[in-house]
């Protein structure tokens, strides 16, 4: 594998190239004109417009991807996380023109991509679920049956969404029979699928993810659980590793689970299965995400392990590195979503990064940025321009080298979150690990 195109943008590009060129790869970007002057379009090898910012006119436009592909015979494809990451067309595409496509088969992305079968899959594999339908529901009277029998509150999903997006909780039939349209047209828009299932709504709910890897011999692997509960309308700002909440026991129980799920559909590469835990630590399978996650940097920091390394070698043939007994995870390390947003309303905050300042010679942290000091953050994208991580020997030291680190962060130009974070760590029920994913909602 001697040269990699990266089909995406912004931080995760970034961070992509930076272990590409580790290891001797020449890499390949593609950019919009609204990203033409970011960080990752020079730090490439080469760089290739592939058209105007919006991104079907962009960075979906999988016919210009691959034209840059073919002419520059590239030997592999990275989809990074986000647009064409979890398309098993594209994957297909790619494979077609005989480019390695650095993830999962096209038939396991497409499988768990509709998250009724991956369901069904799950628990054919023996991996509990949270009680829901098992098949799409056509028709608004079948969902009000069926909500009724396991009970409200209850989940209403796209049954292709992802992200949080096409997702509505529903207190009572009245709030089912108002979401029931709304979410098949929102599901219709964003996936071109407008199947929607129900599932049971777990009150007070850790949202517990567990990081897989399998190569093309068969080996699995996990990487241990994040905890990704502190969230925002169904959208991660706050993960950690270890969980503060789960016992010894279920991290062995929730690991183990993850791995048979991953066994199950022959897996390879990287992913992520996640799950819903209650307060007394049951567990159900929510999806599995075929791609690298935003928060593997902090599995990154208790591992010792270099993801991406890891995705281009299993890509490439090659056997994972390490066997299960051989992958420990030490320290405790907390990831912050940084986004350009008004920390009150939460509306995105575009505009020119005049100042992006910080001590980068601090050992414990570690920040993936997709801009700097002078870039523009544009409305056509996620607002999120990077990602804060640090690591302490413990909880605690985590806690406290986060607030002294984000005290002292400067960045000028744009409204960012940097204030969320600092409330979140000076509260007592996240100080306890006392928390759920209704967080952020209840304060």
């Amino acid at each position: 594998m001697r040269k990699v195109l990266i089909a995406n943008r912004g931080e995760i590009a970034s961070r992509i190239i930076k272990t590409c060129h580790s290891l001797g790869i020449e890499t390949v970007a593609v950019y919009s004109d609204a990203d033409k002057d970011l960080p990752y379009v020079k730090h490439a090898s080469k760089s290739y417009r592939i058209g105007e910012p919006p991104v079907m006119k962009s960075y979906l436009q999988v016919n210009k991807i691959l034209e840059v592909a073919i002419q520059e015979k590239v030997d592999a494809i990275h989809p990074g996380y986000g647009f064409l990451s979890e398309n098993s067309d594209f994957a297909k595409a790619v494979e077609n023109h005989k480019i390695i496509f650095i993830g999962p088969n096209p038939d396991i992305i497409s499988l768990m991509g509709d998250k009724v079968k991956a369901r069904k899959t799950m628990i054919d594999a023996g991996v509990p679920v949270v009680p829901g339908s098992q098949n799409g529901i056509p028709s608004i009277d079948e969902a009000c049956e069926l909500a009724e029998r396991i009970g409200y509150p209850v989940m209403l999903k796209a049954s292709g969404g992802g992200g949080g997006i096409g997702m509505q909780c529903c207190y009572n039939e009245d709030d089912l029979q108002k979401a029931f349209q709304s979410t098949k047209a929102r599901a219709k828009m964003y996936f071109g699928n407008d199947d929607v299932f129900i599932e049971k709504y777990i009150s007070n709910a850790r949202h517990i993810e567990v990081q897989i890897f399998g190569d093309m011999e068969g080996n699995i692997v996990h990487l241990y659980e994040r905890d990704c509960s502190i969230q925002r309308r169904n959208q991660k700002v706050i993960e950690e590793t270890p969980s503060p909440f789960i016992s010894t026991k279920t991290r062995d129980k929730i690991c183990e689970a993850a791995k048979r799920a991953a066994q199950f559909v022959n897996y390879t590469n990287a992913g992520t299965i996640e799950f819903i835990v209650d307060e007394e630590e049951n567990f159900y399978f929510l999806e599995m995400n075929t791609r690298l996650q935003v928060e593997h940097p902090i599995t990154e920091m208790t591992t010792n392990i270099d993801l991406v390394k890891w995705q281009l070698l299993v890509a490439r043939g090659e056997r994972l590195p390490l066997k299960q007994d051989e992958i420990n995870a030490t320290g405790h390390a907390i990831e912050f979503r940084l986004y350009a947003e008004d920390p009150v309303s939460f509306l995105p905050s575009p505009g020119k990064i005049e100042k992006f300042s910080y001590c980068d010679e601090n050992q414990y942290v570690r920040i993936d940025s997709g801009y700097e000091e002078g870039s523009t953050v544009t409305p056509f994208y996620d607002p999120m321009i990077a990602k804060i991580i640090v690591k302490g020997k413990t909880r605690n030291e985590s806690i406290q080298l986060s607030k002294q680190f984000l005290n002292e962060f400067e960045v000028k130009g744009i409204k960012t979150n940097i204030p969320l974070f600092l409330k979140t760590l000076n509260d007592e029920s996240f100080l306890r690990g006392d928390y759920s994913t209704g967080f952020l909602a209840n304060k």
